[in-house]
């Protein structure tokens, strides 16, 4: 099986940054976790209302534990959501929180044509990626790269699959399933969304 925790060469690196480009995306190379985390700081301004969907990538840049500690000037949704604890108020919040303004997550798989692959068990975060945040950051470490869509669902179903599972199995969750599948080929320019894609070199999640 191949090796898919090897991060991208500088060749492939400038390949998908061109394609992401020529898709729609908005893609910046930044060399570690703790740049991306100053320019999502960048990115964001402040009074806006910011939702994430769970990654260990924004866990490893440090930006759970910022988004947590509230001093960002932003809406948090997902702390909104934590807080309620009528469930019938908090479900009303997660159907809410896909019209956020901001939506941050990261990938499985990212292929050298500019193609996002993104699996989900729930299927809560596919609607703000595909459609109801207007703006998008999805931070990628570069050993997620793939020469193509078919090597990408290989690494999503035999590499990255597993690891999720079994971590989920650790936290006593009964393990996870790749339930909705979701590709991003492109972002139109009419829908007159701004998806972020930084790329960062260094391997973050899985």
């Amino acid at each position: 099986m191949k090796t898919f925790d090897i991060l991208a060469s500088q060749d492939v690196l400038e390949k998908t940054k061109e394609a992401l480009t020529k898709n729609g995306f908005l893609p910046e190379v930044v060399a570690t976790g703790e740049e991306a985390l100053a320019r999502i700081k960048e990115l964001i301004p402040s009074g806006v209302s910011v939702m994430n969907g769970s990654s260990r990538t924004l866990d490893e840049i440090g930006f759970i534990t910022y988004l947590k500690e509230g001093s960002h000037g932003w809406n948090n949704l997902h702390a909104n959501i934590v807080a309620e604890k009528d469930p019938a108020k908090q479900a009303l919040l997660r159907q809410q929180s896909v019209f956020s303004e901001y939506f941050l997550s990261s990938v499985h798989a990212l292929t050298e044509n500019g193609e996002l692959v993104i699996a989900s068990n729930s299927g809560s975060q596919l609607p703000s990626l595909s459609f109801t945040s207007p703006n998008l950051i999805l931070v990628v470490g570069t050993q997620k790269i793939t020469s193509n869509l078919d090597e990408a669902m290989t690494r999503l179903k035999e590499y990255v699959f597993p690891l999720e599972d079994a971590r989920m199995k650790e936290v006593g969750m009964g393990g996870s399933f790749i339930s909705k599948l979701l590709v991003l080929n492109r972002e139109p320019s009419f829908m007159g969304r701004k998806a972020h894609i930084l790329l960062v070199k260094e391997k973050l999640g899985f």
